[in-house]
């Protein structure tokens, strides 16, 4: 893993988690899987919820690591450990404290869940993560929900149906029939 990327997760130094910014995305790319990995084992301790600084060190690398993929075009490289954080999710509390306040985790997979769905005309991605997407149908809240099924209707045609036979049951059951509907009448 980058020295940077080792110190700010490892410290948990948020003094120096905005220099991951100053660092060109080639010169991290080799360490975004061992960072995102570093991530889940941060966000998964029991004092994460509570722990403000480690919510921002997290908050500010899952930002730098998903600039980095995109630039670097390297999602397929990284996509076990984005959609292995983003499952690790599923096991905190996801629903929001106030009427607008997200969870610690749910900000987390929010974040998550837009990198990976923004390359679902990438198929090996999609078949990582479409396991986990359905998860979030219910665990998650309605946008999460309407932005799943709004991604799954754009997988290639030859894909979709194959990626999506195993889940029917769960997405007709989902909060959002009417727009998984479209889903499952296109494959």
């Amino acid at each position: 893993m980058h020295q940077l990327f080792r110190l700010v997760l490892g410290q948990k130094d948020l003094s120096r988690a905005g220099d991951l910014f100053s660092l060109d995305d080639s010169e991290i790319e080799d360490s975004l899987t061992e960072a995102l990995e570093q991530i889940t084992i941060i966000s998964s301790s029991s004092d994460y919820q509570t722990n403000n600084n480690d919510q921002a060190v997290v908050e500010i690398c899952i930002t730098r690591i998903t600039t980095a993929i995109r630039e670097t075009e390297s999602i397929e490289k990284h996509a076990k450990a984005l959609v292995g954080l983003w499952d690790s999710c599923l096991e905190h509390n996801l629903r929001p404290f106030g009427k607008d306040e997200d969870t610690p985790h749910a900000k987390i997979a929010s974040d998550i869940m837009s990198c990976i769905l923004q390359n679902y005309n990438r198929p090996p991605v999609m078949a990582l993560a479409i396991p986990i997407a359905v998860k979030f149908l219910h665990r998650g809240n309605k946008e999460w929900g309407h932005g799943i099924c709004r991604t799954t209707c754009l997988l290639p045609a030859n894909y979709q149906a194959d990626l999506l036979a195993d889940h029917t049951e769960v997405i007709v059951k989902s909060d959002t029939p009417s727009i998984c509907g479209l889903v499952l009448e296109a494959s």
